[in-house]
């Protein structure tokens, strides 16, 4: 089967290792990919129009599509493959337009919820029309005060403030001076839940679906979680308090009210779904929807997968998923990235890297690319992550830290205290 896979960081470095390994994949392409990508598949670059996209699918005869980011997914690439009968037999690892609103409209997903009774915090949704009432809002309730953009904002489209005055301020910009583009043409203000967050990975046919390991990852770039939020500075699959009981209480009150949600709304979906939770006392509540893995966590979560993702993939196609055998290691993973000097705001690049051969455990780029001369350089925020697998949490973490030790480039930073907090 030939198969191409859509996205550039290190959670499509870490798909395109778990798929290159199936007996099933005959040819992988990963558009545009990365170096790290590069040792698993060709890189092909389509950029991101879908008729690029199609002509290269029907030239290479691609069998299956796997979408890795967001934005194609909000875009609609499955309703533009669905509706082009020269397409129509390409299996779909990609949400329908519709169903990728559970990420791509913050407004859109809190009323799914609301509709189909799944557990998340109070909240209300403002527009600049009305401002004032926003404002009565924010008074209503305790600090801290969340807002977010109702779009895609390349995961920076929450803010999370203790001062009313802050929040009013931050609300005023986001609706009257674009602060996140369109995005925040629409503002989600909503109650604080304080607890421990956790991400829980499904893969559904729309009828059938399959619980993948549950990870935590670690978004701000200060140790102690402190500082500005990135894109994920690190995870750890499993986690410790999302036990048995925690999960059951996920499955029942979560995971098959969204399934069966979807179904009832007539929502077509194939793919992945990403359930951002807050562990309030025990009782799981949804923070946020994504459409597709996420990043860092699927570098933690895909090493712990035993079975093969390709038959995983055709038994989505073939809406079989529920005689797929999910098979997961015991063994825990702890992902750490290794970030650009400057990240998360303005970050160096071009920077060459070094020790990444002598690195024992999984070695997942994020935003490299090859020089004049075929070396290793950064080119982006977010630059590596190492990922190691141990027995337990404190054998992973030795085995990260001490290849993330081994890798150097200019201005590289990490967090040294990933995992620490669940031991």
């Amino acid at each position: 089967m030939n198969i191409l896979l859509l996205g550039s960081g290190g959670r499509e470095n870490a798909i395109a290792k778990k798929i290159s390994e199936s007996a099933k994949c005959d040819r992988l392409f990963v558009a545009p990919g990365n170096c790290g990508i590069a040792k698993y598949a060709k890189n092909v670059d389509l950029g991101s129009d879908f008729s690029e996209i199609k002509n290269f699918v029907l030239k290479e005869n691609i069998q299956m599509l796997v979408v890795g980011p967001e934005q194609p997914l909000v875009d609609g690439i499955a309703n533009y493959f669905l509706e082009d009968k020269s397409l129509q037999n390409v299996i779909l690892i990609a949400p329908s337009k519709e169903g990728a609103k559970l990420e791509g409209s913050k407004d859109f997903a809190k009323l799914f919820m609301q509709r189909h009774n799944i557990p998340t915090a109070r909240y209300e949704t403002f527009t600049k029309e009305n401002f004032m009432q926003g404002v009565e809002f924010l008074k209503t309730l305790t600090p801290p005060y969340v807002l977010k953009a109702d779009g895609l904002a390349a995961g920076k489209g929450v803010l999370i403030l203790d001062d009313i005055n802050e929040a009013i301020s931050e609300l005023k910009i986001m609706l009257f001076d674009a602060k996140f583009g369109d995005a925040s043409a629409k503002v989600i203000i909503e109650e604080y839940l304080s607890g421990i967050e956790c991400s829980v990975f499904v893969l559904t046919d729309g009828k059938n679906y399959k619980i993948l390991p549950v990870a935590k990852d670690y978004k701000r770039i200060g140790e102690g979680d402190s500082g500005l939020n990135t894109g994920g500075m690190g995870s750890v699959s499993p986690v410790p308090f999302a036990d048995k009981n925690f999960i059951d209480k996920v499955e029942y009150r979560i995971i098959k009210p969204t399934i069966c949600g979807l179904r009832d709304d007539n929502i077509s979906y194939c793919g992945f779904i990403f359930i951002g939770l807050m562990n309030v006392g025990g009782e799981p509540y949804v923070i946020e929807y994504n459409v597709r893995m996420g990043d860092p966590e699927t570098e933690s979560v895909f090493p712990r997968i035993k079975s093969d993702i390709v038959e995983a993939f055709i038994a989505v196609g073939e809406k079989r998923l529920d005689n797929y055998q999910l098979e997961i290691s015991d063994n825990t993973a702890v992902c750490v990235m290794l970030v650009s000097k400057g990240y998360p705001e303005h970050y160096e690049k071009g920077k060459l890297i070094k020790g990444l051969n002598s690195v024992e455990s999984f070695v997942f780029h994020s935003g490299t690319k090859f020089d004049a001369n075929n070396n290793v350089i950064s080119n982006g925020g977010r630059v590596v992550a190492i990922t190691a697998l141990g027995k337990d949490l404190q054998e992973a973490l030795a085995k990260c830290y001490a290849d993330v030790e081994k890798v150097y480039f200019d201005g590289a930073y990490y967090r040294k205290d990933i995992g620490k907090d669940l031991l």
